[in-house]
C-alpha cells in the first residue's frame, strides 16, 4: 500500500486545498476529501485536480458531499445528512501515494461531540499540519501540536502558507518541535504552472517520507 498523508490545518480558511494540489502532483499521489462542505461552484476536489493536474482516476470520491457552505456538523444538520465518524475509513490506492484532506480545522465538529480529530486518532496516519504565518498563528499552532500529540498522533511537520515570516516560523518549529516542511508562498496568479514552480523550489519530496 503507497504512503497515505493527513492534511490538516490550525484553521480554516488557510490554503489547506492548495496545498493538497500541489502535494499530490509533487508526490505523484492520489487525493481524497471525505466530507465535501459546499457544492455550489468549484469543489475542493475539482480545485486539486484543476490546479494539481490530477486526472478523473486520481480523485477519490469522498464520503459526503454537503450541500450549505457552513461548519460539518451544521452543514449536515441543514441538509438532513448525518456524518457517521465510523464510516470514514482511508481508501486504499494501490502503491499510489494518498493525500487526505480534512475540512476545516483539527477541531471541527462531524456529529455531536466527535471531532476531526478523533477520526485522525483512529486513523493513526501521519499529519502534515497547515499553519498561518501572520500575527497569531503561534498561539493557533502550538496548541495545535499540543493537542496532535495528546492523541499520540505522528507530526510529519509543519507547512506554512502565506507571506514569509522567518520569526514566526523558526518559533513554531523550535518551541513546538516539529520539522518546518517548508512554506507556500500566495501566487498571483494561481496556476498549475505556478503551483508546481512553488513545490518545486520550497518543498523537499523525502521530507514527505514516514
Amino acid at each position: 500500500m503507497g504512503q497515505r498523508i493527513v492534511i490538516t490545518a490550525t484553521d480554516g480558511g488557510i490554503g489547506k486545498t492548495f496545498l493538497c494540489a500541489g502535494l499530490a502532483d509533487f508526490l505523484g499521489a492520489n487525493y481524497w476529501k471525505p466530507v465535501q462542505v459546499g457544492l455550489e461552484g468549484e469543489t475542493d476536489a475539482q480545485v486539486v485536480s484543476r490546479l494539481g493536474g490530477l486526472s478523473t482516476e486520481r480523485i477519490v470520491p469522498g464520503r459526503y458531499r454537503l450541500r450549505t457552505p457552513t461548519e460539518v456538523h451544521h452543514s449536515a444538520e441543514i441538509d438532513g445528512m448525518r456524518v457517521k465518524a465510523d464510516s470514514l475509513h482511508p481508501p486504499d490506492t494501490g502503491e499510489r501515494a494518498l493525500v487526505i484532506e480534512g475540512t476545516g480545522g483539527l477541531m471541527m465538529p462531524l456529529l455531536g461531540g466527535t471531532l476531526y480529530i478523533d477520526v485522525f486518532e483512529q486513523w493513526r496516519l501521519p499529519v502534515v499540519l497547515c499553519a498561518r504565518t501572520r500575527l497569531g498563528t503561534i498561539n493557533h499552532t502550538l496548541l495545535s501540536i499540543e493537542a496532535l500529540r495528546k492523541r499520540q498522533i505522528d507530526i510529519l511537520g509543519i507547512a506554512f502558507i502565506g507571506e514569509r515570516n522567518a520569526e514566526n516560523e523558526s518559533a513554531i518549529s523550535e518551541i513546538g518541535q516539529v520539522p518546518r516542511l517548508g512554506r507556500l508562498p500566495w501566487l498571483s496568479p494561481l496556476t498549475a504552472n505556478s503551483l508546481k514552480t512553488a513545490f518545486k523550489t520550497s518543498f523537499r519530496a523525502d521530507d514527505f517520507k514516514c
